[in-house]
């Protein structure tokens, strides 16, 4: 069921979350939905990096490198949006297909932008690393941002692609990421829903509403293109930009409630 959007009220009984609950611990992490045309979705991440930095904060972008130029090409369309968005100096670290993340890569810089692709080949990157990144990035103050395929490996229950819920399509094949049953795997657990991205743009909101049906995932979110959901220490996660953030949560009657934000509205995380 669709409902429309509506601000956020810490008194209407219908939201889940007590807002006198303790929030996620660490700095904010950062949620992009996809798209290139709005660098101003990425202004919040880099103040964010820019408070311990002092100066022009050092953003690591992480990109698993398909081959073939690919990593090169597809950092210089990242740093290009970053400076639009900040004075910041973008820092290419680049992990060949079918290769782990060293973690080490996240000690020398003020935040991680964890960047877009193929979702089960990011998932599989930092495979080693779904403990140890974030207690890192808390310990250093280093804010995450996720891109994408970033965005939704930044989930505890990370939904890495498919198309297929039990052999029937639920969203476009083009948006399957290489897999054909709709796939949830485990992710970094910086934010306690599960993510899907390009949601308007690509159709995606109908796989994230299967897959919090059939895994009985206790929250999902599904981000539109250029627009970034920004979930802060305090618990709640904030819209801006120039899409919306769609919240699906399973109802009492075995379905799911959808609600959607826009710019300037906030939703409980949990």
């Amino acid at each position: 069921m669709n409902e429309p959007s509506k601000p956020s009220d810490p008194s209407d009984p219908s939201d889940p979350s007590d807002p006198s609950e303790p929030g996620p611990l660490g700095p904010s992490t950062f949620l992009v939905g996809g798209g290139w045309a709005t660098p101003v979705v990425y202004e919040p991440f880099l103040r964010a990096a820019g408070k311990t930095a002092g100066s022009a904060p050092r953003i690591a972008c992480v990109i698993v490198d398909e081959g073939e130029g690919d990593g090169e090409r597809q950092f210089a369309r990242y740093e290009g949006t970053l400076r639009s968005a900040g004075d910041c100096t973008p820092v290419p670290v680049l992990v060949p297909i079918g290769h782990r993340f060293d973690v080490e890569a996240a000690r020398d810089v003020d935040g991680l932008l964890v960047c877009g692709g193929l979702t089960p080949a990011y998932q599989d990157a930092f495979a080693d690393c779904l403990d140890r990144l974030p207690r890192l990035l808390a310990e250093r103050g280093v804010p995450y941002a996720g891109f994408s395929a970033g965005a939704a490996l930044a989930a505890r229950s990370a939904v890495v692609g498919g198309w297929l819920l039990d052999g029937v399509p639920v969203c476009p094949e083009d948006t399957a990421e290489d897999l054909a049953e709709i796939a949830v795997r485990d992710g970094l657990g910086l934010v306690s829903f599960a993510v899907d991205a390009h949601a308007a743009q690509w159709g995606t909101l109908p796989r994230l509403i299967a897959a919090v049906a059939r895994h009985r995932l206790p929250h999902g979110v599904a981000v539109d293109e250029n627009t970034l959901v920004e979930v802060a220490p305090d618990g709640r996660a904030h819209v801006s930009g120039l899409g919306r953030a769609h919240s699906v949560r399973p109802s009492a009657d075995d379905g799911v409630l959808v609600r959607s934000y826009g710019a300037g509205e906030s939703f409980p995380a949990a």
